[in-house]
């Protein structure tokens, strides 16, 4: 008896902690995608008309490091704010250069729509269904090793073919790290910090948003 009602308490403290994560996690995960649309705006507003490669990783992968050092800290949230408004003014850019052509306003209000179904449509089966998504983990350490260097490749030999794949790579990358990573916060399997959780989902939001532009400019021939 005592064995059971030990056990309840402890299942109920795991679900109270899992929501409590769950509700940060989409809370600032929702502050930071409207930051990162402010940082867009302002980045078009300077007619700002390309993003240095090497000022893009330098500043990515370094405020990405400055969120993990300071995850457990107030300083965190402050790093999670400077590396997604960071992304979200090197998308201005690339929102710019979509508006100069014909139908660019149309191919981005398609790229943003399906992008907001699909991270709804993946977190409900993960959230609803309670599966157990950790064997995507091995996928996603090898996958992105490979679009790393495909993207590389793609960049240095300016192979249209191989973007087109680069871009489908993403967004089948960017898919599975929405449903691991959900899971994870679900099954307490490994995070538990919702900035780290933020983080996550922020990154494979943009890429799935990023990549899906590309693939509909492509097919639609622009």
């Amino acid at each position: 008896m005592a064995y059971n009602e030990t056990h309840v308490a402890q299942h109920t403290s795991q679900v109270v902690s899992t929501n409590k994560v769950l509700r940060n996690t989409y809370g600032l995960l929702a502050m930071t995608l409207l930051f990162s649309a402010v940082t867009a705006g302002v980045a078009m507003t300077m007619g700002v008309e390309r993003m240095n490669i090497l000022v893009f990783f330098i500043g990515a992968y370094g405020l990405m490091f400055l969120v993990h050092k300071t995850a457990n800290s107030a300083a965190g949230l402050l790093a999670t704010f400077a590396f997604t408004g960071f992304m979200g003014f090197t998308l201005g850019p690339i929102l710019s250069a979509y508006l100069a052509l014909p139908n660019g306003a149309a191919l981005i209000m398609n790229a943003l729509a399906m992008t907001g179904l699909t991270f709804i449509g993946l977190s409900a089966v993960a959230l609803i269904t309670k599966k157990d998504f950790s064997f995507l983990g091995n996928f996603l350490m090898a996958g992105a090793i490979v679009l790393i260097l495909a993207m590389v490749a793609g960049l240095i030999f300016q192979i249209p073919t191989l973007m087109l794949m680069v871009s489908a790579g993403f967004v089948l990358f960017a898919s599975a790290a929405i449903l691991y990573q959900t899971s994870e916060i679900v099954h307490r399997a490994g995070e538990t910090n919702y900035i780290l959780a933020t983080i996550t989902l922020y990154v494979s939001i943009y890429n799935l948003f990023v990549s899906l532009l590309m693939l509909l400019g492509i097919m639609s021939n622009d």
